[in-house]
C-alpha cells in the first residue's frame, strides 16, 4: 500500500473518530434522558451511577397520562405546528414564487428587506408582537400562537433559491399548452420542489414544535399552553430532589417524539433541498 493511501486512510479514520465521539456527545444526553424517565423515583438520586435503570418501570409515564392537561397540552403542540408549518410552507412558497419569477417594481429591494429582516434577534419582536396579539384579543387563543408565525423569511429565500434552479423552460412549455401563472406554480414548479418543501417543513415544524417563550407568554390558561410550557410547569418550586424528575424526564421524552419522526420521515429529501437551493443566487 502507498504512503498517499495510508495518508488518506489516517485521515479518514481521524475524521471518522471526531464525529464519533461528537456523535456520543450529542445523543448521550437524549439517552439519559429516555433511561430516567423509566426509573423511579427513588432510584434517580443515588450515590451510584447507574445508566440503566435497575427496576425499570412505566410508573411515570402513567402518572404523566393520568394529569388531564398533559395530553391536552401535547394535543395543543401538534395543532399550533401543523397549522404554523402549513401556514410557512403556504406563504414561503407564493412569495419565493414571485420573487423568482415575477417581474414586478421593487422586487430586488424588498427581497433584501426580507434578507434584513433574517437578521433582527427574535427577541426584539416580542413585545410588539404581543402588543398586537392582546389588541385582537387573541390571548389565549390557537390564532395567538400561530399567527405572528406563518410568514418565516428563511422559508421564502430558501423556496425563491429553489424556483431558481428550476429550468425556465418547462414553465415556458406549460405557457404555451395554455397554462396561466398559478397553474404553472401548482402544477409544475410545485411537484418540482419536494425536497425543498421537505426541509422547509423540517425547520418551521421544529422551530414550532420546540417554541417556549412565546407560548408562555401569549397563554395564561393551562388548557391552551403548548407541551414545552407545560414541562416547564410540571416542575415544582421546591429543591432539586423534590421535584417529579421522573415525571420530567417522561414529558421530555414524549415532548422529542414528534420531531425525530418528522426528521426521519423528510430525512432522505432534507441534504438535497439544502444542495439543490444553493445552485443559483
Amino acid at each position: 500500500m502507498s504512503k498517499r493511501k495510508l495518508e488518506r486512510y489516517a485521515v479518514d479514520a481521524a475524521l471518522y473518530l471526531v464525529f464519533g465521539i461528537g456523535a456520543v456527545v450529542v445523543i448521550l444526553p437524549y439517552l439519559w434522558m429516555v433511561s430516567k424517565s423509566f426509573t423511579p423515583e427513588g432510584e434517580i438520586f443515588t450515590t451510584t451511577l447507574r445508566f440503566l435503570p435497575q427496576h425499570p418501570t412505566l410508573g411515570n409515564y402513567l402518572a404523566v397520562f393520568a394529569q388531564k392537561l398533559v395530553p391536552r397540552n401535547f394535543f395543543n403542540s401538534v395543532v399550533v405546528s401543523v397549522l404554523e408549518t402549513s401556514g410557512v410552507i403556504v406563504t414561503s412558497v407564493l412569495a419565493g414564487y414571485a420573487f423568482a419569477r415575477l417581474e414586478f417594481p421593487g422586487r430586488h429591494t424588498l427581497f433584501l428587506f426580507i434578507l434584513g429582516v433574517m437578521m433582527i434577534p427574535w427577541p426584539v419582536t416580542l413585545i410588539p408582537s404581543f402588543l398586537v396579539i392582546r389588541r385582537l384579543g387573541w390571548v389565549n387563543t390557537y390564532q395567538g400562537i400561530v399567527a405572528p408565525h406563518v410568514v418565516m423569511s428563511f422559508g421564502i429565500f430558501l423556496m425563491r433559491q429553489f424556483f431558481l434552479s428550476i429550468p425556465k423552460e418547462l414553465e415556458e412549455a406549460g405557457f404555451i399548452d395554455g397554462c396561466n401563472r398559478l397553474r404553472s406554480l401548482v402544477q409544475i414548479a410545485v411537484p418540482l420542489s419536494g425536497p425543498a418543501v421537505a426541509t422547509l417543513a423540517i425547520f418551521a415544524f421544529t422551530n414550532s414544535w420546540n417554541d417556549f417563550m412565546w407560548p408562555m407568554i401569549t397563554t395564561t390558561k393551562m388548557e391552551i399552553r403548548t407541551i414545552q410550557v407545560a414541562l416547564a410547569v410540571l416542575r415544582s418550586s421546591g429543591g432539586a430532589a423534590t421535584e417529579p424528575w421522573g415525571q420530567v424526564m417522561a414529558v421530555a421524552t414524549l415532548a422529542s417524539l414528534p420531531t425525530v419522526v418528522v426528521y426521519l420521515t423528510f430525512q432522505r429529501y432534507f441534504q438535497k433541498g439544502i444542495v439543490m437551493t444553493g445552485l443559483k443566487g
